[in-house]
Parts: structure tokens; C-alpha cells; sequence
């Protein structure tokens, strides 16, 4: 069970779909023999909504591409920097843009900061609606200088190293920050990246986040935009101490190998067969 997001907010799926998700989720943890979930907040969902008796559930984390955790060298990085046409410093988003992902409340971060302190926001993710909407308040607030949007790029969404994301270890890398106040995440995939790649994050303090970026990441309420600005400020001006949270990061994510993350899934099938 990844997570129960379409019984928190219902209202971004459609009706049919969550009639659909909720017989299949329900009969699943009623008929299972055991469930493993990929959090512990998936695992109180589970509990809270579905009343699923608590020793029926495991809790194992996912993992992300082992290619987060290797050193990208410099004259890839440059090469990287050129084909996306990156800026020299930037902040990172990723992830699709929905409400829940919350990247209106990055944009409003951004008028919280000096302008020395406003670098770029490249943002790797599409959307619709939601989009169309921070889309107005950039450019209400001439932000449009300081927001690229990776997937708007015709040539870029047909890249094959884009497509399946084989150029971002490096994008992620070249990074001042990467940005992630997620309202709610079964898990949080690109929080482990981001601490996987060695770069300072941002994310909330809410859902399992903590639990995808342990002590290795900077925590924010994701309904208050000038924490959002604080955090970034404290990056900027805070080196030694950033340094200090990128080693605990790096040592957090290796708790998240794809061997560790394996080997759990294995043994709960190994008691079930034992």
C-alpha cells in the first residue's frame, strides 16, 4: 500500500476512481494475509481509515535510483548545465504540479527574499489546472524571469536522458536547494533523492516527509511561505551548518539502499512462509 491520498483528498479525484480505489484497497487489507506499507504514516492511514488491525502491517521504505548517490563529476555537470540551458544557482522543484504538491507556496517563498537572494526556480513536473494557477500569480508578481519550467521545453520532454530521468542525478547536484512542501506524500521519493544527491532540502514537517528526510533535511510548516524563505535564506548564508545536514542526509539515505529496501520486503515474505 503506497498510500490512501484519494481518501484525504477526495476532491482531486474523480468520483468514479475513488469508488474504484476504496473496494480494492478495502478488500485487499480485509483478505491479505499481511499488508506492507511504504510508510509509517501509509500504516496509521491504514489503521485510521480502513480500521486495519496494526500487526497486519509492515512498514518498508521504498528506495530511489542508486544513481542519487553517486558523485556526478564536473565536466558531466557542465554538460548537464548547457543542455537545459540551467543557471548558474538555482532552486530545484520536482514533482507533478497539483495542489497537494504546493509549489504556489515556493513561488510566494520567493517574493519573501532579497532580490541577491531570489535565484532561479527550475521546476521538473506538469500539471493543469493547478498550474495555470501559479502561472497567474508569477506573472502578477513579474516572477517570470525566475521560474523556468523544464517540461514546457518541446525538445527537452522528447529528451530521452529527461524522459527517463537519467539527466537528473546531475540537475539535482547542480542545485542550491531542492524544494519539496508537500502537503501530504505516501512517501516523498524526491526528498530521498535530493539528500541521496548530497544537496540541502527543504521540505514539511508534516505526513511521512520526516520520515523520507530524517535529519538530513530542513523543515518547514508547508502553509507558511516565510518559513519557506527562512529555510532558503539559512542555506545561503549558513554554510558550515549546511555542510553539517548534507553528511546527515547522506547518512540517512543509505538507511534507503535499494539491498536494505529489498531485504525487508523478502522478510515478511519469508515469516509469512516460515
Amino acid at each position: 500500500m503506497h498510500d490512501l491520498i484519494f481518501e484525504r483528498y477526495p476532491n482531486q479525484y474523480k468520483w468514479v476512481d475513488r469508488k474504484i480505489y476504496r473496494n480494492k484497497f478495502k478488500y485487499a487489507c480485509e483478505h491479505s494475509d499481511q499488508i506492507i506499507a511504504i510508510s509509517q504514516q501509509t500504516k496509521e492511514d491504514l489503521i485510521n481509515i480502513y480500521s486495519t488491525p496494526a500487526e497486519k502491517i509492515t512498514v518498508c521504505y521504498q528506495s530511489c535510483n542508486p544513481a542519487f548517490l553517486q558523485k556526478v563529476d564536473a565536466a558531466e555537470k557542465e554538460r548537464i548545465r548547457v543542455k537545459y540551458n540551467l543557471p548558474p544557482s538555482f532552486y530545484l522543484s520536482v514533482g507533478s504540479i497539483i495542489e497537494r504538491k504546493n509549489l504556489l507556496a515556493i513561488c510566494e517563498a520567493l517574493l519573501h527574499l532579497n532580490k541577491d537572494e531570489r535565484l532561479p526556480l527550475v521546476i521538473i513536473g506538469n500539471g493543469d489546472g493547478y498550474k495555470k494557477k501559479v502561472e497567474t500569480f508569477i506573472a502578477k508578481n513579474n516572477l517570470e524571469q525566475s521560474v523556468l519550467f523544464l517540461s514546457d521545453n518541446t525538445s527537452i520532454n522528447t529528451d530521452r536522458g529527461f524522459t527517463t530521468a537519467t539527466d537528473f542525478p546531475a540537475i539535482y547536484q547542480l542545485a542550491t536547494a531542492l524544494i519539496y512542501p508537500s502537503t501530504f506524500e505516501g512517501f516523498g521519493i524526491p526528498v530521498l533523492e535530493g539528500i541521496s544527491s548530497g544537496i540541502p532540502v527543504i521540505t514539511s514537517n508534516v505526513s511521512c516527509l520526516p520520515e523520507a528526510g530524517g535529519p538530513g533535511a530542513f523543515y518547514v510548516d508547508p502553509y507558511q511561505p516565510e518559513q519557506i524563505a527562512k529555510q532558503l535564506q539559512f542555506i545561503l548564508h549558513h554554510p558550515e551548518e549546511v555542510k553539517n545536514k548534507i553528511e546527515l542526509g547522506i547518512q540517512h539515505a543509505n538507511l534507503f539502499t535499494i539491498e536494505k529496501t529489498a531485504a525487508a520486503v523478502m522478510n515478511v515474505y519469508n515469516q509469512l512462509i516460515g
